[in-house]
């Protein structure tokens, strides 16, 4: 909170209290970050080899944007990509190192049987998925 003190007399004083993120502009998107959310162990739509392709290259590619992602959601067959593709996993750890958060749908791993084999990131629910794309700045993919 932002407190602002108002003299009004000599004997009265106004304190006045605001929401010091309203107060600066500030609103919970911004707060949240950017937050990217997989849906498939895929990108796009069509040949499955080169979606896998693709998406070995995005994800590799997001090491050199700046500023990184936030935090990265997957959720149905996305959940397959830090789980057991060796490419994405070492990009993974690297953007994990660098401060981004890697999140997998918990039903998804189990519906997959990869609960045991998430090499990198932690297990989420619908809850914290659902919260962060809705405070985030989603790109989804």
């Amino acid at each position: 909170a932002k407190v602002t003190v108002v003299k009004e007399n000599d004997n009265y004083y106004k304190l006045l209290i605001s929401d010091y993120k309203k107060a600066n502009n500030t609103n919970e998107s911004q707060k949240q970050g950017r937050v990217i959310f997989i849906k498939s162990e895929f990108l796009g739509t069509g040949e499955q080899q080169l979606g896998d392709i693709l998406i070995k290259g995005f994800i590799k590619t997001l090491l050199e944007i700046n500023p990184l992602p936030d935090k990265i959601i997957f959720i149905n067959s996305g959940v397959k990509l830090p789980s057991t593709n060796d490419d994405v996993i070492n990009s993974l750890k690297k953007l994990k190192n660098n401060g981004v958060e890697i999140l997998s749908c918990g039903t998804c791993l189990d519906y997959y049987n990869l609960t045991d084999q998430l090499k990198v990131g932690n297990v989420s629910n619908m809850y914290e998925i659902v919260e962060s794309l809705n405070n985030g700045n989603v790109l989804e993919i």
